[in-house]
């Protein structure tokens, strides 16, 4: 009773402090440059528990919290008098540093630290920086707007597919989606799951989107990429927990475990969406 009372409060927190950072653009920058962070360093510290691997922690964690602000930079004009190019450049200095580096550190498997520090960035910090292409959207007047809509809804998506296929799986799942992986997925949970996200495509498409950024289609569509993508990369994170023999990636939301176990899902969901939506832009 006591870990539900925690875990319940914690996710009250969480998905309040999800929901409120998208009111301003300042506060979104500035919540997911530290769950940049902060998932960086979880991962890193997973990996360095292997044996051989020294990745640095604190190098690769500033790294991508840097490219993140570079990402902000890029697609917004909440920053002024830099060209938008060169921005990325102190980030290249960083990731040609760290693959150098390696040349000097002596370390019995040189090619297991760097994979795992380019995984880090790829797999982490490439995803939460794809979040300001989704946030800041250019106008027909020319000019950068703060999106709240869009990348909200992609997060809305996450939460619905997973409350939908957990009640659904709960009560009629019989055949299991990747028992190697998650026994506890089933088919029908995840057929379920989509029910409900499409339901609030639907109602998102219906009652809230007064400027019809997006067509009752389009929604849709995204609601199933989110539905598909998010599943894919819960499942990536459950093998990487498998593969490292850890049941969760960290322990620093109580009940929840660790910032992985969290946003697992939208590290795959926010890319695809951004192929999406651009996809969609050149038709």
């Amino acid at each position: 009773m006591k870990n539900f009372i925690v875990r319940t409060i914690t996710g009250i927190i969480f998905v309040a402090a999800i929901v409120s950072c998208f009111l301003r653009p300042e506060a979104m920058v500035l919540l997911f440059s530290i769950i940049t962070g902060l998932t960086v360093w979880e991962f890193t510290g997973l990996v360095n528990e292997r044996d051989g691997v020294t990745v640095n922690r604190f190098i690769s964690t500033v790294a991508a919290v840097y490219f993140f602000y570079a990402m902000t930079y890029y697609c917004s004009d909440m920053y002024a008098g830099i060209a938008k190019s060169v921005v990325f450049i102190p980030y290249l200095v960083t990731i040609i540093y760290l693959l150098v580096a390696e040349l000097y550190l002596k370390q019995k498997d040189p090619i297991q630290d760097w994979a795992y520090t380019m995984l880090a960035q790829m797999y982490i910090a490439l995803p939460f920086s794809l979040i300001n292409v989704l946030a800041f959207n250019a106008t027909s007047e020319g000019f950068v707007a703060f999106n709240t809509l869009l990348p909200l809804s992609i997060f809305v998506f996450l939460w619905v597919n997973d409350s939908g296929a957990y009640c659904v799986g709960s009560l009629i799942g019989r055949h299991k989606l990747f028992p190697r992986i998650s026994p506890g997925k089933s088919w029908e949970g995840s057929v379920g799951g989509a029910v409900f996200v499409l339901a609030a495509a639907y109602a998102i498409s219906y009652f809230l989107d007064q400027e019809q950024m997006l067509s009752m289609p389009a929604w849709l569509g995204l609601g199933l990429v989110v539905v598909v993508f998010g599943t894919w990369g819960d499942l990536v994170e459950s093998l990487f927990k498998r593969t490292l023999g850890v049941k969760d990636s960290g322990n620093i939301l109580p009940g929840h475990g660790g910032m992985l176990d969290r946003f697992d899902s939208s590290l795959l969901a926010i890319p695809a969406a951004v192929v999406y939506l651009y996809t969609l832009s050149m038709f």
